[in-house]
Protein backbone atom coordinates (compact mmCIF):
# COMPACT_ATOMS: atom_id res chain seq x y z
CA UNK A 1 0.00 0.00 0.00
CA UNK A 2 1.24 3.62 -0.67
CA UNK A 3 2.57 4.66 2.46
CA UNK A 4 0.92 8.14 1.97
CA UNK A 5 -2.66 6.35 2.04
CA UNK A 6 -5.59 7.38 4.10
CA UNK A 7 -6.17 4.51 6.67
CA UNK A 8 -9.56 4.47 9.18
CA UNK A 9 -10.16 2.06 11.73
CA UNK A 10 -12.51 -0.50 10.52
CA UNK A 11 -13.69 -1.00 14.39
CA UNK A 12 -14.68 2.55 14.83
CA UNK A 13 -16.32 2.94 10.94
CA UNK A 14 -20.31 3.20 10.55
CA UNK A 15 -21.58 3.45 6.91
CA UNK A 16 -24.93 4.94 8.03
CA UNK A 17 -23.35 7.40 10.15
CA UNK A 18 -20.58 8.78 9.25
CA UNK A 19 -18.32 10.82 11.36
CA UNK A 20 -17.86 14.43 9.90
CA UNK A 21 -15.01 15.78 11.80
CA UNK A 22 -13.01 12.25 10.62
CA UNK A 23 -14.00 13.17 6.70
CA UNK A 24 -12.74 16.84 7.90
CA UNK A 25 -9.42 15.96 9.01
CA UNK A 26 -8.58 13.44 6.19
CA UNK A 27 -9.64 15.79 3.55
CA UNK A 28 -7.34 18.50 4.81
CA UNK A 29 -4.77 16.15 4.65
CA UNK A 30 -5.40 15.61 1.33
CA UNK A 31 -5.21 18.91 0.55
CA UNK A 32 -2.01 19.12 1.70
CA UNK A 33 -0.74 15.95 -0.39
CA UNK A 34 -2.41 17.57 -3.64
CA UNK A 35 -0.07 20.59 -3.50
CA UNK A 36 2.27 17.84 -4.80
CA UNK A 37 -0.29 16.87 -7.88
CA UNK A 38 -0.67 19.79 -8.54
CA UNK A 39 2.48 20.51 -8.86
CA UNK A 40 2.72 17.59 -11.04
CA UNK A 41 0.15 19.25 -13.75
CA UNK A 42 1.37 22.46 -14.00
CA UNK A 43 4.75 20.88 -15.47
CA UNK A 44 2.29 19.22 -17.93
CA UNK A 45 0.54 22.09 -19.20
CA UNK A 46 4.27 23.60 -19.17
CA UNK A 47 4.15 26.33 -15.90
CA UNK A 48 7.45 25.48 -14.88
CA UNK A 49 9.72 26.43 -12.43
CA UNK A 50 11.91 28.27 -14.66
CA UNK A 51 8.61 30.63 -15.28
CA UNK A 52 9.55 32.13 -11.61
CA UNK A 53 13.23 33.06 -12.63
CA UNK A 54 14.14 36.72 -12.09
CA UNK A 55 17.11 38.81 -12.68
CA UNK A 56 18.51 42.41 -12.63
CA UNK A 57 15.88 44.73 -14.55
CA UNK A 58 19.00 45.52 -16.87
CA UNK A 59 19.37 42.12 -17.97
CA UNK A 60 17.65 39.83 -21.12
CA UNK A 61 15.40 37.80 -18.88
CA UNK A 62 14.02 34.82 -21.25
CA UNK A 63 12.13 31.63 -19.50
CA UNK A 64 12.15 29.39 -22.39
CA UNK A 65 10.29 26.07 -20.98
CA UNK A 66 11.13 22.57 -22.87
CA UNK A 67 8.17 20.54 -21.66
CA UNK A 68 9.56 17.56 -21.78
CA UNK A 69 7.21 16.79 -18.86
CA UNK A 70 4.06 16.87 -21.37
CA UNK A 71 5.99 14.78 -23.87
CA UNK A 72 7.15 11.70 -21.44
CA UNK A 73 3.49 11.73 -20.75
CA UNK A 74 1.76 11.91 -24.04
CA UNK A 75 3.99 9.28 -24.85
CA UNK A 76 3.50 6.77 -22.48
CA UNK A 77 -0.36 7.46 -22.68
CA UNK A 78 -0.26 6.81 -26.27
CA UNK A 79 2.08 3.31 -25.56
CA UNK A 80 -0.20 2.22 -23.51
CA UNK A 81 -3.77 3.54 -24.17
CA UNK A 82 -3.23 4.30 -27.64
CA UNK A 83 -5.46 1.58 -29.13
CA UNK A 84 -9.19 0.94 -27.37
CA UNK A 85 -9.18 -2.38 -25.01
CA UNK A 86 -10.72 -5.32 -26.51
CA UNK A 87 -12.29 -7.99 -24.24
CA UNK A 88 -12.04 -11.94 -24.50
CA UNK A 89 -14.63 -14.04 -22.00
CA UNK A 90 -12.84 -17.32 -20.59
CA UNK A 91 -16.18 -18.95 -19.55
CA UNK A 92 -19.59 -19.56 -20.85
CA UNK A 93 -21.37 -16.68 -19.93
CA UNK A 94 -22.22 -14.05 -22.56
CA UNK A 95 -20.88 -10.68 -22.31
CA UNK A 96 -21.99 -8.73 -24.73
CA UNK A 97 -24.97 -6.78 -23.07
CA UNK A 98 -21.65 -6.04 -20.80
CA UNK A 99 -19.48 -4.82 -23.88
CA UNK A 100 -22.80 -2.64 -25.07
CA UNK A 101 -22.97 -1.14 -21.80
CA UNK A 102 -19.73 0.01 -21.73
CA UNK A 103 -19.98 0.99 -25.62
CA UNK A 104 -23.13 3.67 -24.42
CA UNK A 105 -20.69 4.79 -21.42
CA UNK A 106 -18.12 5.81 -23.72
CA UNK A 107 -15.12 4.12 -21.33
CA UNK A 108 -12.69 4.43 -24.23
CA UNK A 109 -12.39 7.82 -23.39
CA UNK A 110 -12.58 7.05 -19.91
CA UNK A 111 -9.45 5.02 -20.26
CA UNK A 112 -7.50 7.70 -22.35
CA UNK A 113 -8.13 10.12 -19.87
CA UNK A 114 -7.74 7.77 -16.79
CA UNK A 115 -4.10 6.77 -18.85
CA UNK A 116 -3.21 10.32 -18.97
CA UNK A 117 -4.09 11.24 -15.31
CA UNK A 118 -1.90 8.10 -14.23
CA UNK A 119 1.19 9.76 -16.10
CA UNK A 120 1.02 12.76 -14.37
CA UNK A 121 -0.40 11.94 -11.10
CA UNK A 122 0.77 8.71 -10.61
CA UNK A 123 -3.31 7.71 -10.32
CA UNK A 124 -6.45 8.43 -11.31
CA UNK A 125 -10.00 8.23 -10.55
CA UNK A 126 -13.36 7.24 -12.00
CA UNK A 127 -16.83 7.75 -11.11
CA UNK A 128 -19.52 4.97 -12.28
CA UNK A 129 -22.69 6.37 -11.91
CA UNK A 130 -26.66 5.85 -13.07
CA UNK A 131 -27.76 8.85 -15.56
CA UNK A 132 -30.19 10.62 -14.50
CA UNK A 133 -33.58 9.47 -14.82
CA UNK A 134 -32.12 7.05 -16.78
CA UNK A 135 -30.92 3.09 -16.54
CA UNK A 136 -27.93 3.42 -18.56
CA UNK A 137 -24.42 3.76 -16.84
CA UNK A 138 -22.06 6.43 -17.21
CA UNK A 139 -18.86 7.13 -15.92
CA UNK A 140 -16.59 10.06 -15.76
CA UNK A 141 -12.72 10.80 -14.80
CA UNK A 142 -12.24 12.36 -11.40
CA UNK A 143 -9.53 14.83 -10.86
CA UNK A 144 -7.01 13.56 -8.23
CA UNK A 145 -6.54 16.60 -7.17
CA UNK A 146 -9.69 16.38 -5.08
CA UNK A 147 -10.52 12.72 -4.75
CA UNK A 148 -9.35 9.96 -3.00
CA UNK A 149 -9.96 6.44 -0.89
CA UNK A 150 -10.02 5.73 2.51
CA UNK A 151 -8.87 2.36 3.88
CA UNK A 152 -9.46 0.24 6.76
CA UNK A 153 -6.45 -1.19 9.47
CA UNK A 154 -6.58 -4.57 8.65
CA UNK A 155 -3.74 -6.44 6.78
CA UNK A 156 -6.20 -6.58 3.48
CA UNK A 157 -6.61 -2.56 3.32
CA UNK A 158 -9.59 -2.83 1.91
CA UNK A 159 -11.64 0.49 0.53
CA UNK A 160 -13.91 2.00 3.31
CA UNK A 161 -14.97 4.89 1.35
CA UNK A 162 -14.04 7.23 -1.26
CA UNK A 163 -14.26 11.30 -1.46
CA UNK A 164 -14.25 13.94 -3.94
CA UNK A 165 -14.42 17.33 -2.58
CA UNK A 166 -13.70 20.56 -3.97
CA UNK A 167 -13.14 24.21 -1.91
CA UNK A 168 -15.09 27.24 -1.19
CA UNK A 169 -14.28 30.54 0.89
CA UNK A 170 -16.77 31.32 2.90
CA UNK A 171 -18.19 35.12 2.50
CA UNK A 172 -19.52 35.33 6.30
CA UNK A 173 -16.05 33.88 8.21
CA UNK A 174 -13.74 33.92 5.47
CA UNK A 175 -12.74 30.44 5.80
CA UNK A 176 -12.25 27.67 3.39
CA UNK A 177 -15.76 25.64 3.14
CA UNK A 178 -15.55 22.35 1.82
CA UNK A 179 -18.49 20.34 0.16
CA UNK A 180 -17.62 16.90 -0.15
CA UNK A 181 -19.39 13.78 -2.10
CA UNK A 182 -18.74 10.68 0.23
CA UNK A 183 -19.61 7.51 -1.37
CA UNK A 184 -19.63 4.08 0.96
CA UNK A 185 -20.37 0.86 -0.40
CA UNK A 186 -24.01 1.07 -0.48
CA UNK A 187 -24.71 5.42 0.43
CA UNK A 188 -24.28 9.01 -0.98
CA UNK A 189 -23.70 11.45 1.02
CA UNK A 190 -23.68 15.01 0.39
CA UNK A 191 -21.59 17.14 2.89
CA UNK A 192 -20.82 20.67 3.86
CA UNK A 193 -17.46 20.85 6.05
CA UNK A 194 -16.11 23.36 7.75
CA UNK A 195 -14.06 22.64 10.49
CA UNK A 196 -13.29 20.02 13.19
CA UNK A 197 -15.38 20.42 16.64
CA UNK A 198 -18.32 22.40 17.18
CA UNK A 199 -18.19 23.37 13.44
CA UNK A 200 -21.54 24.31 11.35
CA UNK A 201 -20.79 20.71 9.66
CA UNK A 202 -23.77 19.81 7.58
CA UNK A 203 -24.78 16.21 5.87
CA UNK A 204 -27.47 15.13 3.99
CA UNK A 205 -29.21 12.01 4.54
CA UNK A 206 -27.79 8.89 3.23
CA UNK A 207 -28.95 7.99 -0.36
CA UNK A 208 -28.92 4.52 -1.73
CA UNK A 209 -26.71 4.63 -4.96
CA UNK A 210 -27.74 0.90 -5.49
CA UNK A 211 -24.39 -0.15 -7.27
CA UNK A 212 -23.43 -2.60 -5.31
CA UNK A 213 -19.88 -1.35 -4.28
CA UNK A 214 -18.26 1.47 -3.70
CA UNK A 215 -18.63 3.66 -7.42
CA UNK A 216 -15.35 5.64 -7.23
CA UNK A 217 -12.44 3.35 -8.72
CA UNK A 218 -8.42 3.70 -8.38
CA UNK A 219 -6.29 3.01 -10.85
CA UNK A 220 -2.52 3.09 -9.74
CA UNK A 221 0.27 4.08 -11.88
CA UNK A 222 2.61 1.36 -9.99
CA UNK A 223 2.97 0.38 -6.50
CA UNK A 224 3.86 3.76 -5.21
CA UNK A 225 2.17 6.03 -6.98
CA UNK A 226 5.06 7.72 -8.93
CA UNK A 227 4.20 9.77 -12.16
CA UNK A 228 5.82 9.11 -15.37
CA UNK A 229 7.80 12.27 -14.93
CA UNK A 230 7.92 13.25 -11.34
CA UNK A 231 11.05 12.06 -10.57
CA UNK A 232 12.57 13.68 -13.35
CA UNK A 233 11.82 17.34 -12.37
CA UNK A 234 14.97 18.04 -11.11
CA UNK A 235 16.61 17.64 -14.43
CA UNK A 236 13.88 19.34 -16.51
CA UNK A 237 14.17 22.45 -14.27
CA UNK A 238 17.88 22.16 -14.99
CA UNK A 239 17.41 21.75 -18.79
CA UNK A 240 15.19 24.67 -18.89
CA UNK A 241 17.66 26.83 -16.83
CA UNK A 242 20.65 25.89 -19.30
CA UNK A 243 18.44 26.66 -22.15
CA UNK A 244 17.43 29.99 -20.94
CA UNK A 245 20.68 30.88 -19.66
CA UNK A 246 22.20 30.11 -23.04
CA UNK A 247 19.34 32.40 -24.73
CA UNK A 248 19.81 35.44 -22.04
CA UNK A 249 23.72 35.72 -22.31
CA UNK A 250 23.30 35.52 -26.34
CA UNK A 251 21.05 38.51 -26.25
CA UNK A 252 23.34 40.16 -23.34
CA UNK A 253 26.48 39.67 -26.04
CA UNK A 254 24.65 41.35 -28.39
CA UNK A 255 23.77 44.48 -26.01
CA UNK A 256 27.57 44.21 -24.89
CA UNK A 257 29.37 47.72 -23.69
CA UNK A 258 31.49 49.11 -26.24
CA UNK A 259 34.88 50.68 -25.35
CA UNK A 260 36.89 53.15 -26.69
CA UNK A 261 40.73 53.21 -25.90
CA UNK A 262 42.59 57.04 -26.90
CA UNK A 263 38.62 58.45 -27.28
CA UNK A 264 35.65 59.37 -26.09
CA UNK A 265 32.63 60.40 -28.15
CA UNK A 266 31.97 63.28 -26.58
CA UNK A 267 32.61 65.34 -23.31
CA UNK A 268 29.57 65.70 -21.83
CA UNK A 269 26.83 62.72 -21.06
CA UNK A 270 23.98 64.34 -22.83
CA UNK A 271 26.58 64.63 -25.80
CA UNK A 272 27.57 61.02 -25.27
CA UNK A 273 23.64 59.74 -25.73
CA UNK A 274 23.32 61.85 -28.42
CA UNK A 275 26.38 60.21 -30.01
CA UNK A 276 25.07 56.36 -29.14
CA UNK A 277 21.87 57.42 -31.04
CA UNK A 278 23.35 58.18 -34.06
CA UNK A 279 26.02 55.20 -33.79
CA UNK A 280 23.19 53.10 -33.72
CA UNK A 281 21.19 54.37 -36.71
CA UNK A 282 23.95 55.00 -38.85
CA UNK A 283 26.75 51.94 -37.33
CA UNK A 284 29.48 54.23 -38.15
CA UNK A 285 31.98 55.22 -35.97
CA UNK A 286 34.94 57.64 -36.63
CA UNK A 287 38.38 57.21 -34.82
CA UNK A 288 41.78 58.83 -34.37
CA UNK A 289 44.24 57.15 -36.39
CA UNK A 290 45.90 56.06 -32.86
CA UNK A 291 42.44 54.70 -31.33
CA UNK A 292 40.63 51.62 -31.59
CA UNK A 293 37.19 50.12 -30.51
CA UNK A 294 35.94 47.25 -29.02
CA UNK A 295 32.68 45.56 -27.23
CA UNK A 296 33.06 43.81 -23.59
CA UNK A 297 31.53 40.59 -23.65
CA UNK A 298 31.03 37.34 -21.77
CA UNK A 299 32.94 34.73 -24.39
CA UNK A 300 30.73 31.56 -24.24
CA UNK A 301 31.30 28.04 -24.39
CA UNK A 302 29.06 26.79 -26.94
CA UNK A 303 30.63 23.00 -26.92
CA UNK A 304 30.67 22.61 -23.29
CA UNK A 305 27.21 24.47 -22.98
CA UNK A 306 25.74 21.77 -25.63
CA UNK A 307 27.54 19.17 -24.27
CA UNK A 308 25.95 19.58 -20.99
CA UNK A 309 22.33 20.44 -22.53
CA UNK A 310 22.44 16.72 -24.58
CA UNK A 311 23.66 14.93 -21.08
CA UNK A 312 20.65 16.36 -18.94
CA UNK A 313 17.89 15.30 -22.24
CA UNK A 314 19.37 12.27 -22.44
CA UNK A 315 19.19 11.80 -18.55
CA UNK A 316 15.84 12.74 -18.67
CA UNK A 317 14.33 10.15 -20.67
CA UNK A 318 17.04 7.99 -19.77
CA UNK A 319 15.71 7.64 -16.24
CA UNK A 320 12.33 8.10 -17.14
CA UNK A 321 12.14 4.52 -19.40
CA UNK A 322 10.82 6.80 -22.03
CA UNK A 323 12.62 6.97 -25.29
CA UNK A 324 12.97 10.43 -27.21
CA UNK A 325 11.12 9.64 -30.32
CA UNK A 326 12.29 12.07 -32.43
CA UNK A 327 15.81 10.51 -31.82
CA UNK A 328 17.75 9.62 -34.96
CA UNK A 329 18.02 6.17 -33.48
CA UNK A 330 14.31 5.27 -34.12
CA UNK A 331 14.64 5.74 -38.18
CA UNK A 332 11.68 4.27 -40.26
CA UNK A 333 13.74 1.10 -41.38
CA UNK A 334 14.26 -0.66 -38.44
CA UNK A 335 12.90 -4.24 -38.04
CA UNK A 336 10.26 -5.05 -35.26
CA UNK A 337 12.59 -6.76 -32.86
CA UNK A 338 15.03 -3.74 -33.08
CA UNK A 339 12.30 -1.62 -32.10
CA UNK A 340 11.45 -3.95 -29.31
CA UNK A 341 14.57 -3.41 -27.80
CA UNK A 342 14.55 0.12 -28.27
CA UNK A 343 11.33 0.46 -26.35
CA UNK A 344 12.26 -2.12 -23.46
CA UNK A 345 12.36 0.04 -20.67
CA UNK A 346 9.26 1.77 -22.17
CA UNK A 347 7.24 -1.66 -22.59
CA UNK A 348 8.39 -2.55 -19.00
CA UNK A 349 6.55 0.16 -16.71
CA UNK A 350 3.08 -0.52 -19.47
CA UNK A 351 3.29 -4.11 -18.60
CA UNK A 352 3.30 -2.61 -14.81
CA UNK A 353 0.14 -0.19 -15.63
CA UNK A 354 -1.19 -2.84 -17.19
CA UNK A 355 -1.79 -5.16 -13.79
CA UNK A 356 -2.93 -2.50 -12.14
CA UNK A 357 -5.44 -1.31 -14.41
CA UNK A 358 -6.45 -5.03 -14.98
CA UNK A 359 -7.22 -5.24 -11.37
CA UNK A 360 -9.43 -2.01 -10.99
CA UNK A 361 -10.92 -2.56 -14.47
CA UNK A 362 -12.96 -5.84 -12.62
CA UNK A 363 -14.21 -3.60 -10.29
CA UNK A 364 -15.64 -1.68 -13.02
CA UNK A 365 -16.80 -5.13 -14.52
CA UNK A 366 -18.19 -6.06 -11.26
CA UNK A 367 -20.27 -2.24 -10.76
CA UNK A 368 -21.91 -2.22 -13.85
CA UNK A 369 -22.96 -6.16 -13.57
CA UNK A 370 -24.46 -5.37 -10.46
CA UNK A 371 -26.70 -2.85 -11.75
CA UNK A 372 -27.38 -3.96 -14.58
CA UNK A 373 -28.79 -7.68 -13.04
CA UNK A 374 -25.67 -9.54 -14.81
CA UNK A 375 -25.37 -12.12 -12.23
CA UNK A 376 -23.70 -14.55 -14.29
CA UNK A 377 -20.85 -12.67 -15.58
CA UNK A 378 -20.37 -10.56 -11.89
CA UNK A 379 -19.61 -13.95 -10.36
CA UNK A 380 -17.08 -14.77 -13.22
CA UNK A 381 -15.55 -11.54 -13.74
CA UNK A 382 -12.41 -12.94 -13.67
CA UNK A 383 -13.16 -14.65 -16.86
CA UNK A 384 -13.42 -11.59 -19.02
CA UNK A 385 -9.60 -10.78 -20.19
CA UNK A 386 -9.02 -7.24 -21.05
CA UNK A 387 -6.28 -7.50 -24.23
CA UNK A 388 -3.96 -4.05 -25.02
CA UNK A 389 -2.79 -3.02 -28.34
CA UNK A 390 0.51 -1.01 -28.33
CA UNK A 391 -0.07 2.44 -29.68
CA UNK A 392 2.88 2.15 -32.54
CA UNK A 393 3.10 1.50 -36.35
CA UNK A 394 3.12 -1.86 -37.57
CA UNK A 395 5.11 -3.49 -40.45
CA UNK A 396 2.22 -5.18 -42.27
CA UNK A 397 4.44 -7.02 -43.98
CA UNK A 398 6.03 -8.75 -41.38
CA UNK A 399 2.93 -9.27 -39.67
CA UNK A 400 1.98 -11.19 -42.62
CA UNK A 401 4.73 -13.34 -43.22
CA UNK A 402 4.40 -14.09 -38.96
CA UNK A 403 0.82 -14.83 -39.68
CA UNK A 404 1.56 -17.14 -42.12
CA UNK A 405 4.06 -18.90 -40.26
CA UNK A 406 1.81 -19.62 -36.95
CA UNK A 407 -1.20 -20.91 -39.46
CA UNK A 408 -2.05 -24.04 -38.16
CA UNK A 409 -0.26 -23.69 -34.98
CA UNK A 410 -2.55 -20.99 -33.26
CA UNK A 411 -6.16 -20.40 -33.49
CA UNK A 412 -7.81 -18.18 -36.20
CA UNK A 413 -9.32 -15.76 -33.87
CA UNK A 414 -6.01 -15.24 -32.53
CA UNK A 415 -3.79 -14.57 -35.63
CA UNK A 416 -6.75 -12.14 -36.32
CA UNK A 417 -6.69 -10.41 -33.44
CA UNK A 418 -3.22 -9.70 -34.10
CA UNK A 419 -3.91 -7.55 -37.22
CA UNK A 420 -4.44 -3.68 -36.09
CA UNK A 421 -6.96 -2.94 -38.22
CA UNK A 422 -9.41 -5.30 -36.80
CA UNK A 423 -11.07 -3.89 -33.70
CA UNK A 424 -13.52 -6.43 -32.70
CA UNK A 425 -11.80 -10.02 -34.06
CA UNK A 426 -15.10 -12.03 -33.31
CA UNK A 427 -17.08 -9.91 -35.65
CA UNK A 428 -14.16 -10.43 -38.15
CA UNK A 429 -14.07 -13.97 -37.60
CA UNK A 430 -17.85 -14.47 -37.97
CA UNK A 431 -17.92 -12.53 -40.90
CA UNK A 432 -15.01 -14.83 -42.91
CA UNK A 433 -17.28 -18.10 -41.73
CA UNK A 434 -20.04 -16.49 -43.78
CA UNK A 435 -18.13 -14.95 -46.57
CA UNK A 436 -16.67 -18.89 -46.98
CA UNK A 437 -20.34 -20.31 -46.44
CA UNK A 438 -20.91 -17.90 -49.24
CA UNK A 439 -18.17 -18.79 -51.34
CA UNK A 440 -19.09 -21.48 -54.53
CA UNK A 441 -17.34 -24.47 -54.28
CA UNK A 442 -16.47 -24.66 -57.73
CA UNK A 443 -16.08 -21.65 -60.01
CA UNK A 444 -17.86 -21.65 -62.76
CA UNK A 445 -16.16 -22.59 -66.44
CA UNK A 446 -16.08 -20.28 -69.16
CA UNK A 447 -15.22 -21.71 -72.47
CA UNK A 448 -14.33 -19.46 -75.59
CA UNK A 449 -14.29 -21.09 -78.68
CA UNK A 450 -11.14 -20.05 -80.95
CA UNK A 451 -11.13 -18.91 -84.47
CA UNK A 452 -10.58 -22.17 -86.12
CA UNK A 453 -13.35 -23.83 -84.60
CA UNK A 454 -15.62 -21.09 -85.70
CA UNK A 455 -14.16 -21.31 -89.09
CA UNK A 456 -14.89 -25.15 -88.92
CA UNK A 457 -18.41 -24.58 -87.61
CA UNK A 458 -18.97 -22.45 -90.61
CA UNK A 459 -17.68 -24.99 -93.20
CA UNK A 460 -19.77 -27.98 -91.68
Amino acid sequence: MQDDALIYSRSKYDEENLNLDIIYKLITVHASESKRLKTLKDYYLGKHEILNHKRRSNLPNFKTVANHAKDIADTTTGYFMGNSITYTNTSEADIESLLDAFDKADVDHVDNENALNMAIYGRAYEFVFAKENETELSIRSLEPENTFIVYDDSIEQRPLFAVYYYDIMDDVSQNTTYRAEVLTENYHYHMTLRGFENADNESSKPEEHHMGAIPIIEYRNNGFMIGDYEQQLGLIDAYNSLTANRVNDKEQAIDSILVLYGASLADSAEEAHEAMQILSEEGLLELPADAKADFLNNVLDENAIEVLRKALKQDIYTFSHVPNLTDENFASNVSGVAMEYKLLGLEMITKTKEQHYSKSLRKRIKLFCNYLGLKQIALDAKAIVPQYKRGLPKNLLELSQIINNLDGKVSLRQLISLLPFVEDPDAELKALEEEQENKPDEAPAFVQNSPLDQEDDVDE
